[in-house]
């Protein structure tokens, strides 16, 4: 039998949330109005109940994000919060506090956020004993990694990234902006300087390249390896961009959906969905697309020229002007780099004075985002009525069935025009989330009923299976969390982000005897290791000693931000890693 599978989207607010349902996802997650990982993506306890009442129709589930480090202050409100948050419906609660283990929490399921540093099958198989429903992959596993993450761990649910912004970090273990302006990826605050522009020094001081978005990497798309993560027991796909509008979201959704109803895997959720666009990732926001390191490291990964999008290369501007067989709309967004490196952009009317040769590309194409914007996508779930001589049933596509009695009645005198009356007014669900598949007639003749009659049996009886299906959905049951099965680690520095005191208990009762306090607790991070990433800097550049290269640029490589800061770049070949150290 085929495996269940879940499409998760992002949903940045209600809206996208329903856009990204509609449209096939079988769950979206949705940040907290506090302690969510993207500080500037909160949503009302109002809104994120209204969504879970949305989804629910479906059978989708919404996740609801409370994914960062807390302060021994803030716990009773976190508290407070999950409470609410499972009186509002949601299907679970994505963290990355082990605190709130240690916490009075609702009897919803947990979800370990990628920010644990899910990287290992040792740290997966304990989240999965200590009572863990899912665990969110690290972006940088390779396929062999999730089998061997898998074997070790085989009940609980293993969500992988599959779209989106890649952090160059390891997640969760970047202190990065932490450090640079005290703003902290583990607090929701991130600033991103991972995307600025920096020189790279070599030991001597040589500049060796200049004002180069140096750590700032393409957006992954592992679109053509859907299968091979389903075969190495991935249960969840996960679309990122808790960010990002419902166009962006409705459009990548669309495409994921249609890619794995193309391999024959069961949906976690009910309906078929028609978005009545064609999707395309490529135009929607993108930084260029890798597969990251699913297959290992087979093709560089950095987007160097620049952190935004260039979307799609239309030709080269001439003195007659710009050269492209691609019909373009007054407002279009096209974009260019000048004459210094840096990415210049107006709308297609405003493109004058680009220097002849300059290669133009369009980063905005109005008629596609219109044709989502305007589109009116459509998810319903097949019923099929039948009627018999004394009883209409309905059964819907999960097998739910609901029926209710006819009465005492007459037999048509006109058969066939009473059995036309009846598939055409039983099949009228038009404005409900219900699409008539079939009517079945299994009475010989078929009763009298007149078409007020049939509609009204249509819609009690349509009401009658809402509730049924609400009694019957999937519900997730939290495992049971208080135990002392040992932890993979006997130390922790500050790595391990514990930041307050009932982190430290929970640790200490799964065996840990050492433990620093995180970064945020104030920490002075001179010499610390700000970054660890696969991501490297000599290989994106030619430099790997491992591809049997020559030039080896004295070392220690130096970045340098515009405002002068200095960070020293540190490489263990033995591991394929990259560390960052400030100076």
């Amino acid at each position: 039998m085929a495996p269940i599978t879940e499409l998760l989207a992002p949903a940045r607010d209600f809206e996208c949330g329903k856009a990204a349902i509609d449209c096939g996802a079988d769950a979206v997650y949705i940040g907290a109005p506090r302690f969510g990982a993207r500080s500037a993506a909160g949503n009302t306890i109002e809104d994120i109940a209204a969504l879970a009442r949305y989804a629910h129709i479906y059978w989708a589930r919404v996740y609801v994000t409370m994914n960062t480090l807390l302060h021994d202050s803030e716990i009773p409100e976190a508290e407070r919060l999950a409470w609410q948050l499972y009186d509002a419906g949601v299907d679970g609660i994505v963290i990355q506090d082990a605190g709130l283990l240690e916490s009075r929490m609702p009897p919803l399921p947990l979800i370990s956020s990628t920010q644990m540093h899910n990287h290992s099958p040792e740290r997966v198989a304990f989240l999965e004993a200590a009572g863990f429903r899912r665990a969110i992959l690290a972006r940088e596993l390779d396929l062999d990694q999730i089998r061997a993450i898998r074997a070790a761990a085989p009940n609980i649910e293993l969500e992988a990234f599959i779209h989106g912004a890649l952090c160059v970090c390891y997640s969760g273990q970047c202190y990065l902006s932490y450090a640079l302006g005290a703003r902290s990826g583990n607090r929701g605050e991130c600033a991103q300087p991972c995307r600025k522009p920096y020189t790279l020094l070599d030991g001597d001081g040589a500049v060796l390249v200049r004002e180069s978005h140096l750590l700032s990497i393409r957006d992954l798309n592992l679109t053509s390896r859907l299968a091979p993560l389903v075969d190495a027991g991935v249960t969840s796909f996960k679309i990122e961009g808790r960010l990002k509008d419902r166009t962006y979201v409705a459009n990548i959704v669309a495409h994921y959906r249609a890619e794995l109803d193309a391999l024959g895997v069961r949906r976690s959720s009910s309906g078929t969905s028609k978005p009545n666009f064609t999707p395309d990732p490529s135009k929607t926001f993108n930084r260029g697309f890798t597969t990251y390191f699913l297959d290992g490291r087979t093709e560089p990964i950095a987007s160097h020229d620049t952190p935004k999008m260039t979307g799609e290369p239309l030709g080269t501007m001439t003195a007659r002007g710009l050269q492209s067989a691609v019909p373009l709309h007054p407002a279009d967004g096209l974009c260019w780099f000048d004459s210094k490196g840096r990415l210049q952009g107006a709308p297609a009317t405003e493109v004058g004075g680009i220097a002849a040769g300059t290669a133009v590309y369009r980063n905005r194409d109005y008629a596609f985002l219109e044709t989502i914007r305007r589109a009116a996508p459509v998810r319903s779930i097949a019923v099929t009525f039948t009627l018999r001589a004394t009883e209409l049933e309905v059964r819907d596509e999960d097998g739910n069935t609901a029926a209710c009695a006819l009465g005492a009645g007459e037999p048509a005198k006109e058969a066939a025009r009473a059995a036309e009356t009846i598939l055409r007014q039983l099949g009228k669900t038009g404005g409900t989330e219900f699409t008539c598949a079939a009517v079945e007639v299994a009475a010989d003749p078929p009763p009298f009923l007149p078409a007020s009659a049939l509609n009204a049996l249509r819609r009690e009886l349509l009401e009658r299976l809402r509730g049924i299906r609400e009694t019957n959905r999937p519900r997730s049951q939290p495992a049971p969390m208080v135990n002392d099965v040992p932890y993979p680690e006997r130390e922790l520095s500050y790595l391990g982000n514990v930041l307050n005191r009932r982190a430290e208990a929970f640790y200490r009762r799964h065996g840990v005897v050492g433990i620093e306090p995180a970064a945020e607790s104030g920490l002075d991070m001179a010499g610390r290791r700000l970054m660890t990433t696969r991501y490297c800097v000599k290989y994106e550049l030619g430099w790997c000693p491992k591809e049997g290269v020559r030039r080896r640029p004295a070392e220690p490589l130096v970045l340098v931000d515009a405002e002068g800061r200095r960070l020293e770049l540190h490489f263990d070949c033995r591991r394929c890693e990259m560390e960052v150290y400030p100076v």
